[in-house]
């Protein structure tokens, strides 16, 4: 039966996929603004000591082993932001599916389907758009300045 509107009138769109494809215009090691949530919305899944430790290990390893070039990632309750680059040979929706798929199998960490990314135009500024992800915790009142958040990783440089 086809899900319908809160007053049972019409039926709902079903849910479609997101194209992930990358058009072939877009340059090898583009910079992308990545956003991926937990399941179910509003569960503190991924701010835990614990559990934030083992995915920066995860994200760690594939950042040295070049499955991509990660920025910074910052973890919220019940999602992700990470400003993250692939190489040449790389396909974004795999690597982050392989990547989703470990965290889930080795951390009990359950995902929505997809994810929603934006790749950086050359106007917009790595840096400036790594400063709106590190005041997320800000916005959303877990602290009262940026600093104090500590789920959040960025490589060393």
């Amino acid at each position: 039966m086809m899900p319908t509107d809160p007053d049972g009138q019409r039926p709902l769109p079903a849910r479609r996929s997101l194209p992930h494809g990358t058009p072939t215009w877009v340059k090898n090691g583009s910079l992308y603004f990545l956003t991926v949530c937990g399941q179910p919305r509003g569960e503190n899944q991924f701010c835990h000591p614990e559990v934030a430790n083992a995915i920066f290990e995860t994200v760690a390893h594939r950042h040295a082993v070049q499955d991509w070039f990660m920025r910074i990632i910052l973890l919220m309750p019940d999602h992700l932001h990470a400003l993250i680059s692939f190489p040449n040979d790389s396909i974004l929706t795999v690597t982050v599916r392989q990547w989703k798929s470990y965290v889930a199998r080795r951390h009990g960490i359950r995902w929505q389907r997809d994810f929603f990314e934006h790749r950086l135009r050359h106007d917009e500024s790595t840096e400036q758009k790594a400063d709106y992800l590190r005041q997320n915790p800000v916005r959303a009142g877990l602290v009262a300045q940026a600093e104090e958040w500590r789920y959040v990783w960025e490589p060393e440089r």
